[in-house]
């Protein structure tokens, strides 16, 4: 019996025979291990069984297609139900590791980095510590959750219905749908943008590089965990090669200068919407993390793996960003490649660097290089798309992943081709924002994990697709409501400075993802108890 069957056969076990009473005939088959609870064994009138598996059947036969044509090019086949133990065989902390190094090895990274200095105005100094205090606050959680993948085999959204409740996961599930789509797209323009600046006249089209950037991302996701695993664990070589070009070129331009670390009139609100921006970064696969240790086994060394990932994470983002950083301060020293900048942001800058009155042919295949790293980035963004699908509604998780994969690569083509021409702005500023829910979703469900569940013995797996053992989600989706007013008076961003942003440095500075985090957590914490006691999960 096809896994892609009515709830009512989910999971069916062996029929065992036939009973009769005054209904009519009756189908008796035994339950499976997941199903099993008061009793043993469950019967269905035989009209509804034969219509069931009829229609199943004939669901079965159009999906099983797509799946079967899938295993036959190796690729993973499985969605959102738990990995089994037999089926956890990748005990690889390097494969674990690398996979986060390599999508922070990239052109997003770096570019954010230069933010410091042309964007907030911190200097060198002032950049580099926030990178380094703000990643470290936000690659602790990626790491932390990662811990749960191995361990309970469920992918980050369905894990969420236990740290969050089953109604606040679903409406997290939206979020980091929009949020895959649009981290895509966002990236997939930059690297367009830098495509099109090599080789003039004879440039790349800007939806040609789209193309480009997404189809070499469909080659890879559409395969699933062990293709992706393979491919980022060495897709970082070349992007290191090329920053360590970017170095010395800075270096022998003379155009980068240390300067004073001291700070200014404004460096308490840059210093604070720069964090912002960094968390958000360093912390944004904090709701993919589970979907890349789920099979990894069980036993696996939880500190091991935890501190492997830490150095995973921090050493390519403060690389990358350490760099975009003096990058950034080095422009400003330099008409031109201030220019660059006006016109092309990070890219542009870095296209100054490597290429007109430097490297010439070799700094434009630097810049094809750096603008390829994007990939690296997409990937976790394109897998993870049609995990947050398929833990999203029910019927939804019947469709095969890579069918879910293969629209979010679509989507982000569609929508990323005319954002290149348009609307590119608009979605660097909505995706800066998006990072705020975050901040939400550590606060519920740390203060859930650590304060009732007790730690990882605190959780029934097998109830990952039982409403009725879930928390339902009142106390997680009010303090999701709460948590976004916090953040809306918090901000201060271009489009919308909140109420207390206003009152930090003379042109406001963000703390909306701390506002949004303390409130999300007091009201969590008062309401959970309350939710327990009266629903009793």
């Amino acid at each position: 019996m096809s896994s892609d069957t009515d709830m009512s056969l989910n999971h069916r076990g062996s029929v065992v025979g036939t009973s009769k009473d005054a209904e009519g005939d009756h189908i008796v088959y035994e339950m499976t291990d997941l199903e099993k609870g008061s009793e043993d064994f469950k019967t269905v009138p035989i009209y509804d069984y034969e219509e069931q598996v009829s229609e199943a059947m004939v669901e079965e036969t159009k999906l099983s297609l797509i799946s079967r044509f899938a295993a036959s090019l190796n690729a993973e086949t499985k969605g959102v139900e738990p990995i089994e133990d037999e089926e956890k065989t990748d005990d690889s902390m390097i494969n674990a590791a690398s996979m986060w190094f390599s999508a922070n090895m990239v052109i997003a990274s770096y570019a954010l980095g230069g933010l410091g200095p042309m964007v907030f105005g911190l200097n060198f100094g002032t950049s580099c510590l926030v990178i380094i205090f703000f990643n470290i606050l936000g690659a602790f959680w990626v790491a932390f959750y990662s811990v749960f993948g191995a361990e309970f085999g469920l992918r980050q959204m369905i894990l969420s219905r236990f740290l969050i409740g089953n109604v606040t996961a679903r409406i997290f599930c939206v979020i980091n749908i929009i949020a895959c789509v649009g981290w895509g797209i966002v990236n997939t323009v930059a690297s367009a943008q830098l495509l099109n600046m090599v080789n003039a006249p004879h440039e790349c089209p800007l939806w040609a590089g789209c193309l480009i950037i997404v189809g070499c991302t469909v080659v890879v996701t559409f395969f699933g965990y062990n293709i992706i695993h393979q491919y980022e664990k060495w897709s970082w070589v070349p992007n290191f090669a090329v920053f360590l070009v970017i170095i010395a070129r800075l270096k022998i331009s003379g155009k980068f200068e240390n300067g004073p670390w001291g700070g200014g009139p404004a460096t308490a609100a840059g210093v604070l919407s720069f964090g912002t921006t960094v968390f958000g970064f360093a912390a944004g696969w904090t709701t993919y993390a589970a979907d890349y240790t789920v099979y990894m086994p069980r036993d696996s060394n939880k500190y091991k793996m935890f501190f492997s990932l830490i150095i995973g994470l921090l050493l390519p983002l403060y690389f990358t960003m350490f760099i975009g950083a003096a990058a950034g301060a080095a422009a400003l020293t330099d008409p031109e490649w201030q220019a660059y900048y006006n016109k092309n942001a990070i890219g542009g800058v870095t296209y100054a660097i490597l290429v007109p009155n430097s490297l010439h042919g070799f700094g434009q295949f630097c810049c094809v290089l750096l603008a390829m790293s994007t990939v690296a980035n997409n990937i976790p963004n394109m897998y993870t798309i049609a995990l947050s699908v398929q833990a999203l509604y029910k019927p939804f998780a019947k469709v095969p992943r890579v069918v879910w994969t293969m629209a979010g690569n679509a989507f982000t083509l569609g929508i990323g081709i005319p954002a290149c021409y348009y609307f590119e702005t608009f979605m660097q500023s909505f995706m800066d924002s998006i990072g705020y829910y975050l901040a939400i979703y550590i606060a519920i469900s740390a203060s859930e994990h650590f304060f009732y569940r007790k730690g990882f013995k605190g959780y029934n797996i097998a109830d990952w697709d039982t409403p009725a053992n879930l928390p339902i989600g009142i106390a997680g989706t009010t303090a999701l409501i709460a948590g976004a007013f916090g953040v809306a008076l918090g901000m201060s961003q271009t489009y919308w400075t909140g109420q207390i942003g206003t009152l930090i440095g003379p042109h406001g500075g963000d703390i909306g993802f701390e506002m949004g985090a303390s409130w999300s957590f007091i009201v969590y914490n008062i309401l959970r108890p309350l939710e327990i006691k009266y629903f009793g999960r």
